[in-house]
């Protein structure tokens, strides 16, 4: 099987540095090469004198909102894209400011051939340190940015005291205490950090919370979003989860942003992962668990409205 070419999603809300980091990207001495697929709201649309970089092939869908006629056009694009394999390494999708990540991410799985090409890397979020709060407040599309996100990106904190950096920290990680985060000025970090990152994997999460592994691991706020981690330290039956996840996803589907697990099915060598984006799952089995390594099963949900005592009844009842 060929490799598959990593995508890496770039979203933020309006003015909160993209282009200038996909500018970073594009510009950057990393012998790479990429593909961009640019996504902007009314007329304008991003063109050659905002995004540089000559070499790389810069395809608009300037149709405005995301939604299904975009997830058509990025379909679209993307199989053109693979007729020409070999030319690029990687490609970036940049969301207009005022998306939701949703459809975006939901493209690599409910089309096969794309899914069969192409792998998601990575949800990127940029944030403005300055003006985050205000838009956590009057925008739901700024707290979908961040929930979906695997790498949160806070930018231009030059521009705040270190009390209201804590601040504006705090506020993310109430939506998403998962997501790897930089504190940055101009978008200013070393693209290994962003690209190539594998981080729409569970095994991410252990970069930020050494602890998650343990039992009960989970967190409570104020926001009507919320995050929490369920562990089972064994085995799972598939054929008592399969069902439960899918009948979960399809009842509760609108309010789970996002979803990831890794699990060790009974009688099964290798670890088996899955991710959700709503109502969409997608998994398969992947690498051995390695000697030593604790066989347990564990799943993250993000979402609004969620019962966790049922989620968790409803998780453990799979236990093997």
């Amino acid at each position: 099987m060929s490799e598959k070419i990593p995508v890496t999603v770039l979203t933020g809300y309006l003015g909160a540095g993209k282009t200038t980091l996909l500018n970073r990207i594009l510009t950057e001495d990393h012998g790479k090469k990429f593909a961009v697929i640019v996504n902007e709201f009314g007329e304008t649309g991003i063109d050659g004198d905002l995004v540089v970089g000559a070499d790389e092939e810069v395809f608009e869908m300037n149709n405005g909102c995301i939604c299904c006629t975009v997830r058509g056009d990025l379909i679209r694009i993307l199989d053109g894209l693979m007729k020409r394999k070999g030319k690029f390494d990687a490609i970036i999708v940049e969301t207009t400011g005022l998306a939701d990540p949703a459809p975006v991410a939901q493209t690599f799985f409910v089309d096969q051939d794309v899914g069969d090409a192409t792998k998601l890397d990575a949800v990127v979020t940029v944030t403005d340190a300055k003006w985050l709060k205000d838009r956590l407040k009057d925008a739901p599309e700024a707290k979908n940015q961040i929930a979906f996100a695997d790498v949160i990106i806070l930018n231009k904190t030059d521009l705040v005291t270190e009390a209201e950096l804590t601040e504006v920290e705090s506020a993310i990680r109430a939506i998403n205490p998962y997501a790897k985060l930089h504190r940055t000025t101009r978008c200013e970090l070393p693209i290994a950090d962003l690209l190539d990152r594998n981080a729409f994997d569970l095994d991410r999460i252990l970069d930020i919370e050494p602890d998650f592994l343990e039992a009960g691991h989970h967190h409570h706020h104020a926001e009507e979003i919320r995050s929490m981690s369920f562990t089972i330290p064994g085995d799972v039956d598939p054929n008592k989860f399969m069902p439960w996840i899918n009948d979960l996803s399809q009842a509760q589907g609108p309010n789970i942003l996002r979803s990831k697990g890794i699990l060790a099915f009974k009688d099964e060598p290798r670890r088996f992962v899955f991710q959700g984006v709503h109502m969409i799952l997608d998994g398969d089995l992947q690498r051995d668990w390695k000697d030593g390594e604790k066989r347990q099963s564990r799943l993250v949900f993000i979402g609004r409205d969620l019962d966790e005592s049922a989620l968790r009844e409803g998780f453990m009842a799979c236990a093997a």
